[in-house]
């Protein structure tokens, strides 16, 4: 292989990690972004958008996993839930696991990613964009919301880093956050990626949570460990009334049992362990975080 076939994505400005690939099987560029998916030797196929890996045919059920279930199994009845980003449809696969579910509303600006997702990528959302509870929408996430008044009671927000100029800052901010929480029935929970918390660049991480705690009652940052990041990463769920941790073992495993089976990553056994953070991110949490406003939103490299 040559340096053509090689991919290098940047968690700071001069660290990252490297990734080759044996082929590429498409790549475009979208009104919003560069979207490409190649083949890999180690990760199968593997889905990028500017550059930057989003999730790989090996372990994509480790972050779709981590990033619905804390949330979804907090809640003891989830009907409605929305989905902000997205494209691979895997989180609407994982949503769609939930017999009480009855109306999924996915949204992604990008029709070009769910498009190549959908031809592409069936083992990611495995028919999930053709279920009946499906609504699929291809718009502004944060518009939908400030336009409908429809209630949730698990808003998933599975978005691209926020990038300069990319289609998914905007949906980090404090402002953005108060709009989820008025669209949420009472005890609703939304839950986000919050980026890679690593020893030398926790800023988005700790934003995140800090800006939440600007608008909820109750907040909690949690980390998986992704191999296709090359790292740990950090989700944060939040709501006004519980949290995954307020939930016991045992109630977990009931609420487990009353939706399909097939989990490969996920069990209540494991599940309270990622919110057990390290000493070193719970201390520099207010020396790196701050609050994103939309008036000041937070880029990432």
């Amino acid at each position: 292989m040559n340096s053509d076939n090689l991919i290098l994505d940047n968690l700071t400005g001069d660290s990252g990690f490297f990734l080759r690939y044996e082929r590429e099987i498409a790549r475009f560029q979208s009104p919003f972004q560069e979207v490409r998916l190649v083949q890999s030797q180690t990760y199968g196929q593997v889905l990028l958008l500017d550059g930057k890996v989003q999730s790989t045919q090996v372990d994509e059920f480790i972050y779709h996993e981590a990033l619905v279930h804390p949330a979804m199994l907090s809640h003891p009845q989830p009907r409605s839930v929305y989905i902000a980003g997205g494209g691979e449809g895997a989180t609407l696969r994982e949503v769609l696991r939930y017999k009480s579910v009855q109306e999924a509303v996915m949204v992604d600006l990008d029709e070009e990613v769910v498009r190549i997702c959908r031809e592409y990528l069936p083992s990611w959302h495995q028919g999930a964009f053709d279920d009946p509870r499906t609504r699929l929408l291809h718009e502004d996430a944060r518009a939908i919301l400030e336009r409908e008044e429809k209630r949730y009671d698990v808003i998933i927000l599975d978005l691209s880093e926020p990038v300069d100029e990319g289609p998914s800052y905007m949906l980090f901010t404090e402002e953005f956050y108060a709009l989820c929480r008025e669209r949420l029935n009472p005890g609703g929970l939304v839950v986000t990626q919050s980026g890679c918390p690593s020893f030398v660049y926790a800023k988005p991480f700790h934003s995140v949570t800090l800006t939440m705690e600007r608008v909820f009652a109750k907040v909690a940052p949690y980390l998986v460990f992704i191999p296709s990041f090359a790292s740990n990463w950090g989700f944060t769920v939040a709501s006004d009334r519980w949290l995954p941790l307020d939930v016991p073992v045992e109630e977990m495993a009931l609420r487990m049992e009353n939706f399909d089976r097939g989990l490969q990553f996920l069990d209540p056994e494991y599940l309270p362990g990622m919110f057990r953070l390290p000493k070193h991110l719970k201390v520099i949490k207010n020396d790196v975080g701050r609050v994103i406003r939309d008036g000041k939103p937070l880029i990432v490299i």
